[in-house]
């Protein structure tokens, strides 16, 4: 057996849920999940219930994660039409500002251009703007943000003409950063083999040219972000199905899958899920923190055995390779043998915590 050390990986993009959805998800199954799949930080998005606009709802996620946590996590603040003052306030306990620029789960949607433009302009620079923005969207985002002169970081790309269009903008000197998830890398719309329902995802999954395009731009994209989207069997099995996949717990494996294929290599996972990631979100450092796995391991991951309360993975049955055998945050055990030893309370707020 293999055995590598790298540094604690970070998720820039989950969906914990909690509070008014935490049949879904809570910070404790979360974040068990997080170190499960060899994540010590995670950013939570938030379309939320209540949404994460204000400051008494930021206040009571700090509180919900502060004894739940496994690991490490942020909040990213939701943007509205008129809450443009209220999050440049609360700026500097975030980890960041989300657009949503196309639909998605929740309502959180901006339709006004004037909207876009004004949260650019006032969200302090120092503190990354997001954005889910798909095609013309992306391109009204990329511009806004480079008139107003600061960063913007571009969410789940998942389209031949979104990545080709982020990779001019990066040669014309424009400040974007983007992700790509590994749904959007290693499924196809004609090769999920998903049934109805459990496919829903937004964006969509792409033509096997978006996903030729996303791997031959692997220079323009800077993170590995799972937007872990937890929802249950009967959610995803109902007329109407929520769009969202889990995927904390099986991201790191298909991307060590990927090194054995030749596509990556591990500088790319390491790259992608741990530096990129602390250096745009202006991480702190975790001091005496790390993962060990073996990169070689066969094996087909079980959901029902998973941390995440989803019980269902798209990626459930499919041969991977490498796995998590220990993660040490600040020192302390957290998981190993395939268990978490580690307690909830242990992750703390990268930002600090209560306003």
């Amino acid at each position: 057996m293999t055995t590598l050390r790298l540094p604690g990986l970070a998720d820039p993009h989950v969906h914990v849920r909690g509070l008014g959805q935490r049949h879904k998800e809570d910070f404790a199954s979360c974040t068990r999940a997080a170190l499960a799949g060899g994540f010590t930080t995670i950013l939570a998005m938030p379309n939320t219930k209540p949404a994460i606009v204000a400051e008494p709802a930021l206040r009571e996620y700090q509180a919900e994660a502060r004894v739940e946590a496994h690991c490490d996590y942020g909040f990213h603040l939701g943007a509205t039409e008129d809450n443009a003052g209220e999050v440049a306030r609360l700026a500097p306990l975030s980890t960041g500002l989300k657009l949503y620029l196309d639909p998605t789960f929740g309502d959180l949607k901006l339709q006004k251009l004037t909207a876009l433009v004004e949260h650019a302009a006032t969200f302090p620079k120092h503190v990354p703007i997001l954005a889910h923005a798909e095609e013309h969207s992306l391109a009204s985002a990329m511009l806004v943000a480079h008139l107003a002169g600061r960063p913007i970081h571009i969410c789940h790309v998942s389209r031949k003409v979104e990545i080709e269009l982020v990779a001019r903008a990066k040669d014309k000197g424009f400040d974007v950063t983007c992700e790509v998830c590994p749904h959007h890398l290693f499924l196809d719309e004609h090769g999920h083999g998903l049934p109805a329902g459990f496919c829903e995802v937004r964006p969509v999954i792409g033509t096997k040219e978006d996903v030729r395009a996303l791997w031959q731009n692997l220079d323009a994209i800077d993170c590995f972000a799972t937007d872990h989207a937890p929802h249950t069997r009967a959610e995803k099995s109902s007329d109407k199905p929520p769009p969202g996949f889990p995927g904390l717990e099986t991201a790191l494996p298909l991307f060590l899958t990927a090194v054995h294929e030749g596509k990556l290599t591990i500088a790319d996972v390491e790259a992608r899920m741990a530096l990129n990631v602390r250096r745009i979100f202006s991480l702190p450092v975790q001091d005496d923190t790390y993962i060990e796995i073996d990169p070689d391991e066969a094996h087909v991951f079980e959901a029902a055995r998973g941390e995440s309360r989803a019980g269902w993975n798209p990626f459930e049955g499919v041969p991977l390779r490498g796995r998590v055998l220990r993660v040490v945050l600040r020192g302390k055990e957290a998981y190993a043998g395939g268990r978490i030893v580690g307690a909830p309370g242990d992750g703390r707020d990268v930002r600090g915590g209560t306003p």
